[in-house]
């Protein structure tokens, strides 16, 4: 990727397939489109320059300027970063950045939710507006293969939003930081952090550098465990529906299906249910006559890491700690009132009696004095060793133009933050699955995070197949670099779902072949022979590089992404062989695909076998064909030398 400067003081950005021309400010949502641009650093030739430094005075905000500097780095990586300075006093910033006027040669580009239920995609240009994306955009080429990205570097401090234009041909993306009345000292300036924008040959692979430059750029390095979070998690099978009698029995089931199968599970951890209202975290619902303490000793006893759910920013009206501490929440500054993220005014209340879900202000001196006092009590008295913290998003929903905190002056992201850095301090070296979380703000403080939606029990539909389809193959790219990957947990049971058996099956080996945290949420002890054999091929301790060798690829003679997906598994601790290949057709159709060896990364010809039909073949082959039904799956492991068995673990 090069930079480039016209006679006309216009900077444009080229790689081989994909050209970014022309920049303007954007200052709380207003573009500034007729400024005069003003070239006050220009080292090496105007042509390739290897920086580049532009000012452009904004009469209309006083005697304030916007600059923009520009950088060639090594590999071809530019990197940018823009300011505001001389804006008059008691001036407001809530939001500023760059347009970028035109962006041509571009099929598709990614966009990338904010938080772990928010969603990724590749989203076609020229069909219509979506909704921003955050931290990071991907541009796939119109002709030829490869990707260029553009991406923040650190993501500690403020939210950034990328949205691209909905007209089909060169449309505009503008890139802004939020900088959510953050206080600026007289005479400073608001500056956003690096954006760093290159081309790649590949587009997983690109995905992966991004993920690189921010683990190098956290102020706090990523926590990347060196073995796969599995275990038993209590939702998606008792739901809210919780005693100790029944967390027992699945306790007992779980440790006697372990220890006769020889399955590595680490973490047992009861969901939500054990708590009266959200807010109340150190009450405990009578359903747990001896309190968590008890339950979370006969866990850690059973060989197994006691584990508790936690929604640490919400707070509903029925809570006692709303009753007595009512300006412990944020307020809505339209109403005056409490603000209310979530709403239950009909009959589902989610097994508790609030009807409004508050934010919890943690910056409020006694709010967060409370929350650090919850943390060391769950982790010092009570015994928890493994944190999953719900619902994490909601401090980010709103800045300052909607959400009126207690101590003014800091953005979202560092009110997130400073309280995500506590919780880290209280639990120590506790495991810790951020959930409904920020993906790139969380990272060197949790060791996992969901990356989708939850999972429900059909393939359509708001909770469904669908979200982890979605999501898990535009964001696997992140996975052992910033945190652990959780596609949410498996189903294996039999009943109780509308899933065939196919799409049950395959369902289960796409999220587990990414090698990430493996949990489900199903009795163990009534689990038939052959879901054990399933939950024994993706119960693995040790972890895996899952790679999408075609994400962002169209179909054979069409523009949009292919429906058949590819995914390939290779262990990461050096071992060579054997590889996991596993092609799913997620389409409504009947699919057929030949891929050879070569294009999925793995020259040939190699010997393979099949595991749903246990088929082999006798003679190394160079590729691999299939014939699948509608959401069918085939699983392949192939070796370079003759496997004696059909494999009964992933990789």
């Amino acid at each position: 990727m090069r930079a480039r400067l016209s006679p006309a003081r216009e900077v444009h950005f080229d790689s081989a397939s994909i050209s970014l021309h022309g920049l303007r400010p954007v200052i709380n949502g207003t573009l500034y489109d007729d400024v005069e641009i003003a070239v006050t650093d220009v080292q090496g030739e105007p042509a390739q320059p290897s920086r580049i430094v532009l000012r452009m005075p904004l009469p209309a905000l006083g005697r304030a300027a916007f600059s923009v500097a520009i950088e060639q780095e090594a590999a071809g990586r530019l990197a940018l970063r823009y300011w505001l300075e001389g804006q008059a006093p008691g001036f407001v910033l809530d939001a500023f950045g760059i347009c970028i006027r035109a962006v041509e040669g571009a099929r598709a580009y990614l966009r990338s939710g904010y938080y772990s239920w928010d969603g990724a995609e590749y989203v076609a240009v020229g069909h219509g507006a979506a909704g921003p994306g955050y931290g990071l955009t991907q541009l796939l080429p119109r002709r030829g293969t490869g990707s260029v990205v553009l991406g923040f570097d650190r993501h500690d401090r403020f939210q950034h939003t990328f949205q691209l234009g909905a007209t089909e041909t060169a449309p505009s993306l503008c890139v802004t930081t939020l900088w959510d009345r953050k206080t600026i000292p007289p005479g400073g300036r608001a500056e956003s952090e690096r954006l760093v924008i290159f081309e790649h040959e590949d587009v997983e692979d690109a995905l992966r550098a991004w993920a690189e430059i921010v683990a190098a750029s956290a102020p706090v390095a990523p926590r990347v465990p060196q073995a796969t979070i599995t275990g038993w998690c209590s939702w998606y099978n008792l739901y809210a529906s919780i005693t100790e009698e029944n967390i027992l029995e699945h306790l007992r089931g779980a440790a006697n299906v372990m220890a006769r199968e020889g399955l590595p599970l680490r973490v047992f951890q009861i969901d939500d249910g054990f708590t009266p209202e959200m807010g109340d975290w150190l009450a405990v619902k009578p359903q747990f006559p001896r309190g968590m303490k008890a339950v979370l000793d006969e866990i850690r006893a059973a060989g197994l890491t006691p584990g508790l759910w936690i929604a640490p920013f919400m707070v509903g009206n029925r809570s006692r700690v709303f009753q007595e501490h009512p300006d412990w929440v944020v307020r809505d500054r339209e109403t005056g009132g409490p603000l209310a993220l979530m709403t239950f005014y009909g009959e589902f209340r989610w097994h508790k009696r609030s009807e409004e879900y508050y934010i919890l202000d943690t910056t409020h001196p006694e709010a967060f004095d409370y929350l650090r006092h919850v943390f060391r009590t769950w982790r010092h008295e009570w015994g928890c060793e493994y944190f999953k913290t719900d619902f994490m998003h909601f401090p980010t929903v709103y800045g300052p133009e909607r959400a009126v905190y207690h101590t003014p002056g800091l953005t979202r992201i560092e009110i997130w933050r400073r309280v995500a850095e506590m919780i880290r301090e209280e639990i120590g070296d506790a495991l810790w699955l951020g959930c409904g979380c920020p993906l790139w703000a969380s990272v060197g403080l949790v060791d996992a995070i969901r990356i989708g939606r939850d999972v429900g029990v059909e393939w359509s539909g708001e909770r469904s197949a669908r979200s982890l389809l979605r999501d898990q193959a535009v964001r696997n790219f992140a996975n052992h670099i910033l945190w652990q990957a959780d596609p949410d947990c498996i189903l294996l049971r039999e009943r109780y779902h509308h899933l065939s058996e196919a799409e049950q099956r395959s369902l289960a080996i796409y999220a587990g072949m990414i090698g990430g945290v493996t949990m489900t949420s199903d009795a163990l002890h009534e689990l038939s022979p052959e879901r054990l054999r399933l939950w024994r091929l993706l119960v693995q301790p040790r972890r895996a590089l899952c790679r999408f060798p075609l994400l962002g690829r169209p179909a054979e003679n069409e523009m949009d992404e292919d429906p058949v997906r590819v995914q390939v598994r290779v262990p990461l601790d050096g071992a060579p062989d054997p590889v996991a290949i596993f092609v799913f057709n997620t389409g409504d159709t009947p699919a057929g695909r030949v891929y050879t060896l070569d294009r999925l990364g793995l020259p040939g010809p190699r010997y393979i076998v099949e595991w749903v039909a246990q088929q082999r073949w006798p003679e190394p082959v160079d590729r691999i064909a299939v014939n699948l039904a509608p959401h069918d799956g085939a699983l392949f492991f192939v070796s370079l030398a003759p496997l004696e068995t059909i494999p009964d673990r992933l990789p």
